[in-house]
Formats: structure tokens, sequence, C-alpha cells
């Protein structure tokens, strides 16, 4: 079988758990804690991470696709900022719909029950369900970025 080298296949390592169902302001979203649940076969890599650490993760923006999205827009969805496009905004209506996040961690389980990987953060600012498709830890030097 031939595969089309233009498609990309992602598969989640878990899910966002959250109070957020809807959308809400991401300065909000980041104020509270939530939890990134991996899923049993990825739990091992969670090894390592400690209160403390910061993480970058990547996760899919999974309400968003019904709206779709456009290449220019105005920043936050307010008509009084200038028009810009998509790729020079934070916006959650992307092509790909992928939101990315440095989030600290608080702790770090296992759940001996369902054998998921239960990391509890602050600073996340994704919706609950939304699917986790990665998880790096954080490096100021290397990311070029402080805290």
């Amino acid at each position: 079988m031939k595969t089309d080298p233009s498609v990309i296949r992602i598969a989640p390592v878990g899910y966002v758990r959250s109070q957020f169902t809807e959308y809400a302001p991401s300065d909000e979203m980041r104020e509270r804690p939530s939890e990134i649940v991996v899923h049993p076969d990825f739990a091992d890599g969670v090894m390592g991470l400690e209160a403390g650490d910061r993480i970058l993760t990547l996760f899919v923006l999974h309400r968003a696709k019904a709206r779709g999205y456009e290449l220019r827009l105005h920043p936050g969805h307010n008509p009084a900022n200038p028009i810009r496009g998509v790729f020079a905004t934070r916006s959650q209506y992307r092509p790909n719909f992928i939101g990315a996040t440095v989030a600290l961690i608080q702790d770090v389980v296992i759940d001996e029950g369902t054998g998921e990987a239960i990391i509890s953060v602050t600073e996340l600012d994704a919706q609950d369900g939304s699917p986790v498709i990665d998880i790096k830890r954080h490096s100021a030097g290397f990311d070029g970025t402080t805290g």
C-alpha cells in the first residue's frame, strides 16, 4: 500500500483534564490547576519529570476545529487590533490546530489502578479533553527563553 508523504499521522500520548470545557481567556486558564493524563503505553516516558520542572506541552485545539481558521485575523479576535497573519498570533484557530504552552509541574504520579501517569500542572491553557501530542522538558537555554 502506498502512503501519501504529505500526510502526517500523530497519535495522542494523553489528554488534558481541566475545569475548562469551553472558551476562557488564556490568563484565567493558566491560573487554575489542571492535569495531563498520559496513557499507560506512554507512562514510562514521564520518568525524570519532577515538581518544579517546566514542560512544553503540545496539544490539539480540538474544539477550535469546528470553527475553522483564517490566515489573516485581528489578534485576540478584537477588531481594535490591526489585522495580522495567523502565524504572527497566538490564535487557537490555526491550520493544524496545535497549541503549545510551557506549564509548571506541581506533581507527577502513576495511577496504580489505570497505569496512567498524572502530571499535575499550572500555567497550562488547554481545555478539558484536549489531546496531548507531546511533552518536552522546557530548557531556558535551548528554547531561548527564561523561566
